[in-house]
């Protein structure tokens, strides 16, 4: 395919900056590094964030099972009307998360930050989904 670099780790497709491609790459070695040593069982699923420029997303993941027991995004409804910056809405995805989390029977969960540094939004989302009731 033309415009597309392939890495024996990752794939970016399109044109993409050497120094954003570097970064992905880097985002993706780290990720990989943590998920060595994290993760999900039916007992305590993994709690997976994703974060791009303007949305937070975040998942609760059996390993064992390859199942998604819930998720909440900035892009529900309820969030997405809400009024505040990144870091707050990122707080009340963590919140919505634990609610649903508590629905499905979920009461502790282990944090994936996804290779990203756990700082701003990423710790903003923990934090809000340690005050909803999850367990990290």
């Amino acid at each position: 395919m033309a415009g597309t670099k392939t890495r024996s780790h990752v794939r970016i497709a399109g044109r993409v900056r050497p120094r954003t491609q570097k970064s992905a790459a880097a985002r993706v070695r780290r990720h990989l590094r943590v998920r060595k040593k994290v993760t999900g069982s039916p007992s305590r699923p993994r709690l997976v964030v994703n974060r791009s420029a303007r949305h937070m997303f975040a998942q609760i993941v059996d390993d064992s099972a390859g199942r998604t027991l819930a998720a909440a995004s900035t892009l529900d409804a309820d969030i997405r009307a809400a009024e505040g910056d990144k870091t707050a809405k990122a707080r009340q995805v963590g919140e919505l998360l634990a609610r649903r989390a508590a629905a499905a029977g979920i009461e502790a969960v282990v944090f994936d930050r996804g290779g990203y540094r756990y700082h701003g939004r990423i710790a903003a989302l923990a934090d809000g989904a340690r005050e909803g009731g999850l367990q990290l």
